[in-house]
């Protein structure tokens, strides 16, 4: 487990900024022992988020009137002296896609610009439950439709480590915060890679779990869902332990019932060795071009597992791009939802999700079948993978993040070589692990020559949460990533 030693904490005293550099899992133990009170790890916080908000833009809403009263809640509980929830006192924050009860949540749209939820999503509900105190709400595009953070409503969220880069969506601001220090964990969604495509591009951790092991309890088709409600963190131990209190069935999503609650944090420790195992490496998922550093970034983590025993199995086998099939469910799914909204919100939409919904206009019944269908044989295909191998590792994106202006329906370039689009060439290692509902999390590889941070996925069968934390515990502890911090926001380091 990593900790962080200051030179004023032996005197009971920290700075804003060190307060800020501390993880989920030191803070709590901090305000445990009396070192911090919650009302001070918050108002940090919050003085944090008004020095480095402007410069990002990751906060759509800043929940200071419920952060000061759930700080002092957590407070109160301190003083009983009685046991305490995991997380009491810790800052986090909640993507604008997520329900918090009075504490508006706009999906980033008109539609919603003014809907003031009236109970918080079970998912936040668990997080106030072990003592979490919310400091906001973070950034995404409309409704979630894509991979760059912008929406009309609230502008471009930029990428703290380049600010001409996109933070990548679409759960960027909640990755924007996390790298810049404005709280140490958020939540956030991914139907496609939206966790994991902003967290590779910002150098933190994010998780998709085993379909339903964390509830989705707002999803609008609940039982063809493949959108996931997940932890990010900075670090695989704060990632586990927010995992911990965000998991277990809720009766409202079909998919949560009957999953193992297996020990998260126990697995985040990285402890044994890996002999027998299995890791099946694959390049490729139905793209062709793969920035050469990157990929020697990922290797080279990857042997931190070789040398635990690992035996890497190399999978470059044909495969499928998956982005039509995706396509079809997902912009199908947008017409049933927003076809209504359109005549008298269309004019203050994002032109890439009315395009996306004029396509899905497009899509016949049988269409919309043949993508059922094949998700239901990708998935039997990937499973048959974990008949050979235990495990399955790939780059999380081809390259670091774009630029914060790229046109989305322009290719994108890769070293010096056109690509192709953004979906098939940047994240194709993402979105199949959505149609299918197998756990997959990325952890930081490396910061790239143009001073970009870089992800490699890991990827493990169904119900295998806490063995893909194990693996990438491991991969942590060979590469110490977290005290790694964004020149443009804290300077050299």
């Amino acid at each position: 487990m990593l900790h962080y030693e200051f030179p004023n904490e032996r005197e009971g005293k920290m700075t804003t900024d060190n307060i800020n550099k501390l993880s989920a899992i030191d803070l709590a133990a901090e305000i445990r022992a009396g070192v911090i009170s919650p009302t001070e790890a918050l108002e940090a916080t919050l003085a944090h988020i008004d020095k480095t908000n402007p410069a990002l833009n990751a906060f759509i809403t800043v929940s200071e009137d419920r952060a000061r009263q759930e700080a002092a809640a957590a407070e109160a509980l301190l003083a009983k002296g009685d046991a305490v929830p995991p997380l009491l006192g810790v800052p986090y924050t909640v993507k604008d896609l997520v329900d918090t009860e009075g504490v508006r949540t706009t999906y980033a749209s008109a539609v919603m610009e003014h809907n003031v939820p009236a109970k918080d999503a079970i998912v936040v509900a668990r997080m106030k439950a072990a003592g979490a105190v919310l400091v906001g709400k973070v950034s995404t595009p409309e409704f979630g439709h894509k991979p760059m953070n912008e929406s009309p409503l609230f502008g471009r969220t930029l990428n703290p480590w380049d600010l001409s880069r996109t933070s990548g969506g679409s759960s960027g601001g909640s990755a924007a915060a996390l790298a810049s220090g404005m709280a140490p964990l958020s939540i956030g969604t991914d139907a496609g890679g939206s966790i994991r495509i902003p967290a590779a591009c910002c150098g933190v951790v994010g998780m998709k779990g085993t379909m339903g092991l964390v509830p989705h309890d707002t999803a609008p088709d609940g039982f063809g869902n493949f959108s996931n409600n997940g932890p990010m963190a900075r670090t695989v131990a704060d990632t586990a332990l927010m995992l911990s209190v965000m998991a277990g069935p809720h009766p409202n999503d079909p998919h949560s019932h009957g999953l193992p609650r297996d020990d998260f944090c126990a697995a985040a420790e990285g402890a044994g060795d890996l002999s027998g195992v299995k890791i099946g490496w694959l390049s490729y998922m139905g793209n062709e071009l793969v920035d050469a550093e990157i990929m020697s970034a990922c290797i080279k983590r990857r042997n931190a597992l070789v040398d635990r025993g690992a035996e890497i199995v190399e999978m470059n086998e044909p495969f499928e791009n998956t982005e039509p099939y995706w396509l079809v469910i997902t912009q199908s799914l947008w017409v049933a939802r927003f076809e209504d909204k359109l005549a008298e919100f269309a004019d203050r939409m994002t032109p890439t999700l009315l395009r996306g919904i004029e396509e899905g206009k497009t899509y016949s019944a049988v269409e919309l079948q043949r993508a059922i269908t094949f998700r239901t044989s990708l998935y039997r295909r990937i499973q048959s993978w974990f008949d050979r191998v235990d495990f399955l590792m790939m780059p999380t994106l081809s390259r670091t993040a774009i630029a914060a202006d790229h046109d989305f329906y322009q290719p994108i370039t890769i070293g010096n070589q056109t690509a192709g689009g953004i979906r098939q060439t940047w994240y194709p290692y993402t979105h199949p692990f959505n149609m299918t509902g197998h756990p997959a999390i990325t952890v930081p590889c490396g910061i790239m020559a143009d001073g970009l941070p870089a992800g490699m996925q890991i990827v493990g069968p169904m119900m295998a949460d806490a063995e893909i934390i194990r693996l990438a515990a491991m991969v942590e502890q060979a590469y110490s990533w977290a005290q790694k911090w964004p020149p443009a926001i804290f300077g050299p380091t």
